[in-house]
């Protein structure tokens, strides 16, 4: 099949300018489609993984209330208050186990990565997120309604009692104080407004609350109190928690960082604002990764080192150089721009479930726009062979499209069809019967979109529309 375009763009070829030129610079051949070295593919996600993971969170939610109801005795509940303090404490256990959940869903742990991929991680992570919230909220309220029924004294004096005189009670209230701070910022409205390095390093207090709230737990809880089986299997609970939290989100990336000796070897503008960040580095071609997959980034300068970002490769790695291209959106990525050779740079990942393992047949379209293109242009690499590929780019004006002739050539070389949809939106639609046009077996086809986040949306709701299913449709988008 012949290579195709968009009736309004001229399939002409878009140079590259560099930015950081050498006398050593990466030539265009380095960086193809054709291997140098035999490169190891990424590993293929096991589903049934992530059936299991919510089995164990199933499991362990039940053994939490199993725990804290077996520390309950008729005596207790009969007292002035009984109920409002037991129902308190479930409320504190449920939600402090939701809370070590959601810590467990964004550990990066590789093989559920690969199952579920880190979009569907992260929509669970929110979808949790306002339940701890509400649950130890209404532990607050309910133990001082109770405590102060059984002590016959008013709700107001018996809060003061409990910040005053209980251990770790102090420290306890400032921890939901944070959580609250991290939950807010994590409503749709705020995370817009905010700059990624704002709503990260906000973030990190979510791990102080929850130490809060351990120490206070274990010095304070009815359920601990003359119950050493129950204080060490809490316990357990949450040293196997921060055990995977340092393991996979500081060890494994160190590990690989200090393995991998990535360095920045040349900065090329592919379109306005936006950059490519060539590192060589040793050993890629033990990396295992999979066209479509992302790294979280992070540029060991005296501004960037302290928070990584999540960029997806824009080519298969061919060692020795690995690719990144960056949009200029935050302060790490208009920095990129002014990255100096020879810069360390260190990684965590591969991460992400935007691959062909995910595709379940032999037709396959591509859509993209804006930085979007990048993940598909390597996903679009690592296709096997005999898949048919439809590729359709969308941009306001043919300089934006980024990687515009790998992308064709790699069309070109596989046979498959390329389009742009190239114009203004007031001018230029992009609605089902474009799509129907430019995919004319696009209900036979899997469907990879990748982009600014009202634009996947929209089209994955034009391809529902045009009759296919949840399963037919793989997204990555690039909101956090």
């Amino acid at each position: 099949m012949p290579v195709r375009e968009g009736p309004q763009v001229p399939l002409n070829r878009v140079p590259t300018r560099a930015v950081a030129p050498s006398d050593e610079g990466v030539r265009p051949q380095d960086l193809s489609s054709a291997p140098k070295a035999r490169r190891r593919p990424g590993h293929a996600p096991q589903p049934w993984m992530g059936a299991a993971f919510a089995w164990l969170v199933g499991l362990g939610f039940l053994a939490v209330v199993a725990l804290d109801i077996s520390g309950e005795t008729r005596g207790s509940l009969s007292a002035p208050g009984g109920w409002l303090i037991a129902g308190g404490r479930l409320a504190a256990f449920t939600g402090t186990y939701l809370m070590l959940v959601m810590l467990v869903l964004i550990a990066r742990i590789p093989w559920l990565e690969r199952a579920a991929g880190q979009h569907r991680l992260l929509t669970w992570h929110r979808r949790i997120g306002p339940w701890p919230v509400v649950l130890i909220a209404a532990h607050v309220v309910l133990i001082t309604l109770g405590y102060a029924a059984l002590a016959r004294t008013g709700a107001l004096h018996q809060f003061w009692t409990f910040l005053s005189t209980y251990p770790n009670l102090l420290a306890a209230s400032v921890g939901f104080g944070l959580l609250v701070m991290a939950a807010s910022t994590s409503v749709k409205i705020a995370r817009r407004r905010m700059k990624y390095e704002s709503w990260w390093v906000v973030h990190l207090y979510f791990y102080l609350a929850l130490a809060l709230a351990f120490a206070h737990q274990i010095d304070t809880g009815g359920s601990f109190i003359g119950h050493p089986f129950a204080r060490a299997l809490w316990s357990l609970i949450w040293a196997s928690t921060a055990g995977v939290v340092l393991v996979f989100r500081l060890g494994l990336p160190l590990w690989r960082s200090i393995h991998y000796q990535l360095r920045v070897r040349e900065v090329r503008e592919e379109a306005p604002g936006v950059f490519s960040v060539i590192c060589s580095g040793r050993h890629l071609e033990r990396l295992a990764v999979s066209g479509g997959q992302f790294f979280k980034w992070r540029f060991l300068t005296r501004d960037l080192w302290w928070h990584a970002h999540p960029y997806s490769l824009s080519a298969l790695p061919q060692p020795p150089y690995l690719r990144v291209t960056i949009k200029g959106l935050g302060d790490q990525s208009r920095a990129v721009a002014t990255l100096k050779r020879g810069t360390r740079v260190g990684i965590e990942g591969p991460y992400g479930a935007f691959t062909h393992h995910a595709r379940s047949r032999d037709r396959v379209v591509l859509v993209g726009a804006g930085v979007g293109i990048t993940p598909l242009r390597a996903l679009l690499e690592d296709l096997p062979a005999r898949v048919e590929v439809t590729v359709i780019i969308r941009a306001s004006d043919r300089t934006d499209i980024v990687h515009r002739d790998e992308m064709i050539a790699l069309v070109e070389r596989r046979g498959g069809q390329y389009h742009e949809v190239v114009g203004a939106r007031d001018h230029v639609h992009f609605d089902a019967n474009v799509l129907r046009r430019l995919a004319p077996a696009i209900r036979e086809s899997d469907v990879y979109v990748c982009g600014p986040d009202g634009f996947s949306q929209r089209v994955m709701w034009i391809a529902r529309s045009l009759g296919m299913r949840a399963d037919q449709i793989h997204e990555e988008t690039f909101a956090f």
